[in-house]
């Protein structure tokens, strides 16, 4: 019962974390902009580390909110660099160029800081097994914010992200706009999970899940209902192999989403090429 006990939080955590991934991960894969979320994650590391050489704790409110406003600086940078039909650099290109750059900014002023790397690099890592149920209970409120603001212009986010290539979303009023909304949203729920479960982790359950969902559906309700699924099993059984076979969580949850995601391809194979009756 004990052990039990133990595990119901980095659980709850989970889902908690495929609640909003999962959804945010439809937009992320439709868009094309898979590495978005680790982009942010880097812009959102360097805001901690800068207001760590302010003078501030790492884990204060402060910090979180020079983090927050490092990420809407780099919302801002990817709503006005949304690709057009005729536009001849990809955004991939202004995602992986943004965060090379953050990654090599953290560095120059994490040497300020030697003593204080190994603080920062657990931020960057998380370690979902010690996630507290008050963290879980807080990042699900702002999880659920996010998720109504969301639902309340959904249709709107929608067509940018389901039209991102067919220059439909193009003729979206103030589309530049809603990017910056829909990536400072983003970067609320990324500067959130990575402290709780670090990046691989947050990547994962952005983006396999959406993934595995597309093999077997093409509606929104659809993909939604077994990314879901899939994001709820992987949690239980992630974090149970974790504690019986001493591993990291963190990493396990991560090996199991793409040992799921391999069977998930293979029964889409044996399906697309069962034998067919004459």
């Amino acid at each position: 019962m004990d052990i039990l006990m133990f595990l119901i939080p980095p659980f709850l955590a989970g889902l908690v974390l495929t609640g909003i991934h999962a959804y945010l991960g439809v937009h992320v894969v439709e868009r094309g902009v898979i590495f978005v979320d680790l982009s942010l994650a880097q812009i959102a590391a360097l805001g901690t580390t800068v207001a760590f050489l302010a003078g501030h704790d790492l884990h204060t409110g402060v910090s979180y909110f020079w983090s927050l406003g490092f990420t809407f600086v780099g919302a801002a940078i990817f709503a006005l660099t949304r690709v057009h039909r005729d536009t001849r650099i990809p955004q991939e290109a202004i995602i992986g160029i943004v965060y090379s750059v953050s990654a090599a900014a953290a560095i120059l002023v994490m040497s300020k800081a030697p003593q204080e790397t190994e603080h920062l690099k657990d931020m960057l890592v998380g370690n979902i097994l010690a996630v507290s149920y008050r963290t879980v209970a807080e990042t699900a409120g702002l999880y659920a914010l996010v998720g109504l603001f969301h639902f309340i212009f959904r249709r709107k986010f929608l067509a940018i992200s389901l039209n991102a290539h067919d220059g439909v979303a193009d003729s979206v009023p103030n589309v530049k706009l809603w990017d910056f909304l829909f990536y400072t949203s983003f970067g609320f729920v990324v500067t959130s999970s990575v402290a709780i479960a670090g990046v691989l982790l947050v990547f994962s359950y952005l983006i396999v899940p959406s993934v595995g969902a597309m093999l077997f559906a093409k509606s929104i309700g659809k993909r939604l209902a077994i990314g879901w699924s899939m994001g709820a099993l992987v949690s239980a059984l992630g974090v149970m192999l974790s504690f019986k076979l001493d591993l990291p969580t963190g990493a396990t949850i991560v090996c199991t989403f793409g040992i799921s995601l391999a069977v998930m391809a293979a029964v889409w194979w044996l399906i697309r090429h069962r034998p067919v009756a004459a």
